[in-house]
């Protein structure tokens, strides 16, 4: 199987330019954004983890965003405009990003979708993510949608419904949220299927009527190609842990995987979770992976 993950680096110059180019800086979202130099880190605990992943593809904005000490040999550099339709370019919107993954040239069957706050940090087995050609994926349920990601997900479960042909529910799935297994003939039939639809949901920034991934996981799960199964994850929001607590799970991992997601914070408080949060990471994973250059 494979490995894809989104990426981005809000301090690149060329991105920033084209960014206030064409929606303006007012809405710029830093946690959203920013980079927090881990990008390492999880290409590193892949190399460690996960030794089944045959390559990983980066999906980045365009060659600027490629971190210098990436090695092209071993890592597959995929732009937006490799997979994006030129009339939806340029897009800020990882939801948008989501809906084109499965065409990238040469992408396995089989492959896992990490965002770039997801880690492999003790080892797993292929079958954490797939199960006799079905998606591993635990999913629950949900009613009410008060933010705008619950949004994208109730669209996602309505589309992915109508799609396979399942009727309406007073409720939605809400997939775990962790690095997501993903069927590409699966990806491909139903970008088929509504194709008219996605394309209509397209967006340079997130909007209420965006889709998210979880339109093919749900998908999945509505055609039968899914297997109930909760992968072994700590889900860690910075604006509720502290930093020691972090530090402490990233050094003594009980779970197979850790995601942290960003919060809005001061430039101060980002500086000294970063430099705490890379330090630890650096105990966990120190050597570098076959992804890295020789320096």
């Amino acid at each position: 199987m494979d490995a894809v993950i989104t990426y981005v680096d809000g301090l690149d110059p060329q991105w920033q330019a084209q960014y206030a180019a064409t929606v303006g800086m007012d809405s710029f979202l830093a946690k959203r954004f920013r980079d927090w130099g881990t990008l390492k880190f999880l290409l590193r605990g892949i190399d460690v983890n996960m030794p089944f992943i045959r390559r990983v593809h980066l999906v980045v904005s365009s060659e600027s965003q490629v971190p210098s000490w990436i090695d092209t040999d071993q890592v597959n550099i995929v732009t937006h405009k490799d997979i994006i339709p030129a009339e939806h370019l340029p897009v800020f919107n990882s939801t948008a990003i989501e809906m084109y993954l499965h065409r990238i040239s040469g992408l396995d069957e089989e492959y896992v979708y990490f965002n770039d706050d997801m880690f492999p940090v003790m080892p797993s087995v292929p079958e954490d993510f797939f199960v006799a050609g079905h998606t591993a994926m635990y999913y629950s349920r949900c009613r009410l949608a008060l933010n705008q990601y619950r949004r994208h997900t109730r669209n996602s479960d309505r589309m992915a419904r109508k799609a396979a042909g399942v009727g309406e529910a007073s409720w939605y799935l809400r997939p775990q949220h962790i690095c997501s297994p993903m069927l590409r003939s699966s990806c491909e039939r139903l970008s088929s299927l509504l194709h008219d639809e996605i394309e209509a949901s397209v967006s340079a920034l997130r909007e209420d009527r965006n889709y998210n991934q979880y339109l093919f996981l749900d998908y999945m799960y509505y055609s039968g190609k899914a297997a109930p199964k909760r992968l072994s994850n700590k889900h860690i929001s910075l604006g509720t842990y502290r930093l020691g607590s972090i530090c402490r799970h990233i050094l003594n991992p009980r779970t197979k995987f850790l995601c942290i997601n960003d919060v809005q914070m001061t430039d101060a408080r980002f500086e000294k979770y970063r430099e705490a949060i890379l330090q630890a990471f650096s105990e966990l994973l120190p050597d570098p992976s076959r992804f890295e250059r020789c320096v």
